[in-house]
């Protein structure tokens, strides 16, 4: 059964190093673009175009999806199964082409959590459980018919980058489970359930990042886990941006205005929230470097 692999950063890498090592033949793999990065504005390769190259996989780098050379290219590969993970969405004609279909690896159990950052809405809603889904594609996004799931913890000090690296590894045991399906035709979809109930997962923006004092301490601690390490909730100090990547919560009376902080000068930083206080541990002042709380107040006058 011949393959086309889909995807572009790191959580995909696991994925189709997964379907290499079992054995599938993946004839080509399909990634963003190459782009300039940095000072000297060096083309940066995406981590499934440098993993591919390393076996020798096939790579198209199609800036349009439905451009004609990437569609004929597409088409000579002659896949029986297309795989995406983390990936953009695509045309009907590109999903529909293979005999088997196309396939997706999903980062939340499905119907919960559909959209473009489902590892960061699960732990900013305070779940304890997350997982990961196969589904086939259907015109929807997130939407087609569930092959497989399997469920991970979550726990109270997970970040968004700790439930990214459970997922991304059980995901790709559950890819290769399902890919093993497919080809044995051995395996039973189930169509994904509606409702008014289902979280939904929309892609995090700037002013979603910035901290609300007024609200609760958990829901507060709750936004920094779920946003670090990007794309990082953040504060202001003395007008610049304090970004924070871990923090504690002290549930007590602030006994000051939300917003307001307290330190020592050496060893904490809180804020103050509407129940309590949110003591940061790691952050990043604007245009410094990320550090230990201790080290940025030993280089800051508050």
């Amino acid at each position: 059964m011949k393959i086309v692999f889909m995807g572009t950063p790191d959580f995909a890498v696991v994925s189709l190093n997964a379907l290499v090592e079992a054995g599938f033949d993946v004839v080509g793999v399909v990634t963003a673009a190459d782009k300039p990065a940095g000072r000297g504005q060096k083309l940066n390769e995406s981590a499934v175009k440098q993993y591919a190259v390393s076996k020798g996989i096939k790579v198209l780098q199609p800036l349009k999806l439905k451009d004609p050379l990437f569609i004929d290219e597409l088409k000579s590969l002659n896949a029986d199964l297309q795989v995406v993970v983390a990936f953009r969405m695509l045309p009907e004609m590109v999903w529909d082409m293979p005999a088997k279909g196309t396939i997706n690896l999903h980062a939340s159990l499905l119907p919960q959590y559909r959209g473009a950052a489902p590892i960061n809405h699960a732990i900013i809603n305070g779940e304890k459980e997350s997982g990961v889904t196969t589904f086939f594609l259907k015109h929807e996004i997130d939407t087609g018919d569930v092959i497989f799931s399997e469920s991970v913890s979550i726990s109270n000090d997970d970040t968004a980058g700790d439930l990214h690296d459970k997922l991304m590894n059980v995901g790709a045991g559950l890819l290769v489970k399902t890919v093993k399906a497919i080809e044995a035709d051995n395996y039973t979809e189930q169509p994904q359930p509606q409702g008014d109930e289902l979280k939904h997962a929309p892609k995090i923006f700037k002013e979603h990042c910035l901290i609300d004092w007024n609200q609760s301490g958990d829901k507060i601690y709750n936004l920094i886990r779920g946003l670090s390490p990007y794309p990082t909730a953040f504060t202001k100090l003395n007008d610049k941006t304090l970004k924070v990547f871990k923090a504690e919560f002290e549930e007590k009376e602030p006994g000051i205005s939300p917003g307001s902080f307290l330190s020592d000068g050496k060893t904490y930083l809180k804020f103050a929230a509407r129940d309590g206080f949110i003591k940061f541990t790691d952050l990043q002042y604007e245009g410094k470097k990320r550090m230990q709380v201790d080290e940025f107040l030993r280089g800051m006058r508050l």
